[in-house]
């Protein structure tokens, strides 16, 4: 959560870094805050508050130099002050560290060092690096910082720069991201590669343990025993104006919009027509492994625990293979029992998420195998899985997912399509899901043709601060997507429910000020959901319906009736969560809330 931006080279380097923190201001914005070396010692600027408003700070305080670290913040440690702002000095003024993640020991060791007559300005953890590295051994920055970090624990992405050493920037990762940004005669370093894209394409992602030196002759990478390390470059394959608004009025909406085409990526080259099957090499599975999987276990956080969810319906009904589905903050602490004979698949769009890391980690251990499905290539989740599938749904900056979610639904269901044909989906059954996923993002274009009409449905809503959802089957978590994008962006209350548990307790809030989106595709069980929304009627509650086309008229028990295109019945969580997001953004926009960047959150959540 937090953004990290550094740069070596010839330019100016505050407009490098100012440039980079308005890039990842989506991963934070509760203050920002940069450090430069001018070869004369180092200068520091920071400010409480967005990135413009420290732009504005260095406007009015210009600073100079060619190399330079910057941060701009999601709290943990400290509320969003202009003192807890990074970047940290140590107790000379020489040492500033910007640093993402949680140092987990930082209270003992901030003890152990006040009783080494250390002097401390604020409660971060983030403070405590740059002290341990002000009294750390070694003859180079990169030998103290190594040594520094010896007694951490916890998870860290860090960059560090010195008025002493005024020719490197040191950077050290564990458990949070980092890159570097290779440019001719420069180097980068971020958190992200939206801070980098608008100069290189070419980025090393570090691994675990890595600590890279960078300075004005190129980098070195080393381990945690100062030996060298070669890692891999890889391509950065989209390109600046997939990270501005180009005529949208908000990042979510723009990404709201940008869904048949994510999807069509998500898709292309993997759909099998004629053999009713999908093409997945990514996930390394033989034919026999996947005949020998006794059961699925789903990791994920959020927005990717929902799409989980929808993908236990996938895996069973096409594959017959038992889901169990399980947030990833949560199941680390399960008891340790084995899981041989069980395929792990971690959710995560940004392939970061630190719940989600250690739950794998801890599936991984217990002797799951394990396969991720992210949206950002060479992010850690990918690397450390066995295989996985790449949404390639582009970069989303809007911290309420959107278009990861659809990709993440399309992905599910074409491995439920490949592990069903080889466990007995018959040919048949398979083109049909196959033609159906083919169709789905021109279906997906004529759903957001509601657009104009879930404006008007937001008026009649924005003004509730409470809100019902409720599905069955594989619309429950469409239920339960749509009322936390309600929550994300517009921070009215929202529950999503099965609508069967409705007589159960939730019916007990319905009045005539409560909302309640019903989502009620054409399917299986659609009879029982319309009884549902009768419970509702009969006690006064406002109902808007989300429904399929053709399907029963509801209008004489629903206020709304929002017509979705009909699609196959595994498909319909697709197109039924479009209005919903619509809803989502525009009662935000009614409610004045800042849609991009929703208060108390952050885009990728690398603290546990």
């Amino acid at each position: 959560m937090c953004g990290i931006v550094g740069y070596i080279g010839k330019r100016e380097v505050s407009p490098i870094l100012l440039e980079g923190l308005a890039r990842l201001e989506y991963r934070g914005y509760d203050s920002a805050g940069m450090a430069v070396q001018n070869g004369m010692g180092l200068k520091i600027r920071k400010k409480k508050g967005r990135v413009g408003d420290l732009v504005q700070h260095v406007k009015a305080n210009p600073v100079v130099g060619h190399m330079g670290i910057a941060h701009t913040r999601w709290a943990t440690h400290g509320p969003p002050t202009t003192a807890n702002a990074h970047p940290h000095l140590d107790c000379t003024g020489e040492i500033a560290v910007v640093h993402n993640g949680i140092i987990e020991n930082a209270d003992t060791l901030r003890k152990l060092l006040r009783d080494r007559g250390h002097t401390f300005l604020t409660p971060t953890d983030t403070e405590v690096i740059a002290h341990l590295i002000e009294e750390a051994e070694g003859e180079s920055l990169e030998e103290r910082v190594r040594n520094a970090l010896r007694v951490v624990e916890g998870a860290y992405g860090i960059a560090v720069i010195s008025g002493e050493f005024r020719d490197r920037i040191v950077v050290a990762r564990r458990g949070s991201p980092v890159l570097l940004g290779l440019g001719e005669d420069e180097t980068f370093v971020a958190s992200d590669p939206a801070a980098v894209v608008e100069h290189t394409r070419s980025v090393i992602y570090l691994e675990d343990g890595d600590i890279a030196v960078l300075t004005p002759d190129g980098y070195r990478i080393l381990d945690h025993e100062g030996e060298d390390q070669a890692r891999p470059t890889s391509a950065i394959d989209w390109d600046i104006a997939s990270i501005e608004l180009g005529g949208y009025a908000h990042f979510m909406q723009k990404e709201i919009f940008e869904q048949p085409e994510s999807l069509r990526n998500t898709l292309r080259g993997r759909l099998m027509p004629e053999e009713g099957d999908a093409r997945l090499l990514g996930l390394r599975l033989t034919d026999e492994e996947i005949r020998d999987i006794d059961r699925v276990l789903i990791l994920g956080c959020g927005t990717s625990w929902h799409s989980g969810m929808v993908g236990r319906h996938f895996i069973e009904t096409l594959a017959g293979i038992p889901v169990d589905v399980e947030y990833a903050s949560e199941f680390r602490y399960h008891s340790p029992i084995s899981l041989e004979g069980t395929l792990a698949v971690a959710i995560s769009q940004s392939g970061e998420t630190a719940d989600t890391l250690e739950a794998m980690k801890a599936a991984r251990d217990r002797g799951a195998r394990v396969v991720g499905v992210v949206n950002a290539v060479g992010s850690t989740i990918a690397r450390e899985a066995h295989g996985g599938i790449y949404l390639h749904a582009g970069p989303e900056v809007g911290v309420a997912s959107t278009k990861a979610f659809t990709s993440q639904l399309a992905a599910l269901l074409l491995m439920g399509l490949h592990l069903g044909r080889r466990r007995g989906l018959d040919r048949e059954q398979g083109r049909e899901v196959v033609n159906a996923l083919a169709e789905l993002p021109d279906l997906i274009e004529r759903a957001l043709k509601l657009d104009d009409e879930m404006a008007r449905i937001a008026l009649t809503f924005a003004e509730a601060d409470n809100a019902l959802y409720l599905g069955r089957g594989v619309s429950f978590p469409v239920a339960l997507e749509g009322a936390l994008k309600l929550k994300e962006v517009s921070y009215a209350h929202a529950e999503g429910y099965p609508a069967a548990e409705l007589k159960h307790g939730p019916i007990a809030l319905i009045d005539d000020d409560m909302p309640v989106v019903v989502v009620a595709p054409a399917d299986h069980i659609f009879s029982k959901v319309v009884s549902n929304v009768q419970e509702v009627r009969a006690r006064g509650g406002r109902i808007l319906v989300i429904t399929t086309e053709g399907n029963r008229d509801l209008a004489s028990v629903a206020d709304r009736e929002v017509v979705v295109p009909r699609t196959h019945e595994l498909l319909s969580p697709l197109l039924t969560v479009i209005p919903l997001q619509l809803l989502a953004y525009h009662i935000a926009v009614l409610r004045g809330c800042d849609v991009d960047r929703p208060r108390n959150l952050a885009k990728s959540v690398t603290v546990e």
